[in-house]
């Protein structure tokens, strides 16, 4: 479903694409369970880099490290670095990150610069704050999917989804395939964006 997903992405022009690969929760899984998780996503950062590179994929990992193996950890950073002068799909991969804990880290962050001088309270706004979240270069997102019947956002990417429109399907990951791809497409193309105007206003 990943190699599909970004193939529909670089036919159809979509710069911008992020996936969640592993939760912050998802580290109280049953061991075994977050031990084979971890062997697929090596597997993975093994076998498909070179093909992405190839293709002009920038990839970009966002989330906590430090709980991963320093194989991962390397494999990130060598991922990240043999992409990083491309420019055709920005594949923004979100492991062991949350929203809550992405936002926590911007207001940290904010924090320490109040704390060092460098940064005023009153100077502290929402183009602050969304300046230091994951993905900051980068546009809002347009649309979210969540595949498998759950209605929800599950932590991921909350300050950014603030006027992003919601997709959901029945459809399992696994069997995630450019028709189901292309109907959330088009439900998004029929949608009117208001971003909290009127559509008049519009």
């Amino acid at each position: 479903a990943v190699n599909l997903t970004v193939d529909f992405c670089l036919q159809h022009g979509i710069q911008a694409l992020t996936l969640f690969a592993f939760s912050s929760e998802n580290w109280g899984r049953p061991e075994e369970e977050v031990g084979a998780l971890m062997k697929l996503f090596l597997g993975a950062l093994e076998r498909e880099v070179d093909e992405l590179h190839r293709l002009g994929v920038r990839i970009r990992f966002i989330g906590e490290r430090v709980c991963f193996s320093d194989a991962i950890v390397k494999r990130m950073a060598l991922a990240e670095a043999r992409t990083a002068g491309n420019g055709r799909l920005h594949l923004n991969v979100a492991a062991s990150y949350g929203g809550r804990q992405d936002i926590a880290a911007a207001a940290r962050s904010l924090a320490e610069d109040v704390a060092a001088g460098r940064l005023r309270p009153d100077q502290i706004d929402e183009d602050a704050v969304a300046a230091r979240v994951a993905l900051a270069d980068l546009p809002p997102p347009d649309l979210f999917i969540r595949t498998g019947g759950e209605l929800r956002v599950s932590n991921f990417l909350l300050w950014q989804l603030a006027y992003t429109e919601l997709w959901f399907t029945d459809t399992l990951w696994p069997e995630f395939n450019a028709a189901t791809l292309q109907r959330a497409i088009e439900d998004y193309a029929g949608r009117e964006r208001r971003f909290g105007l009127t559509a008049e206003q519009l």
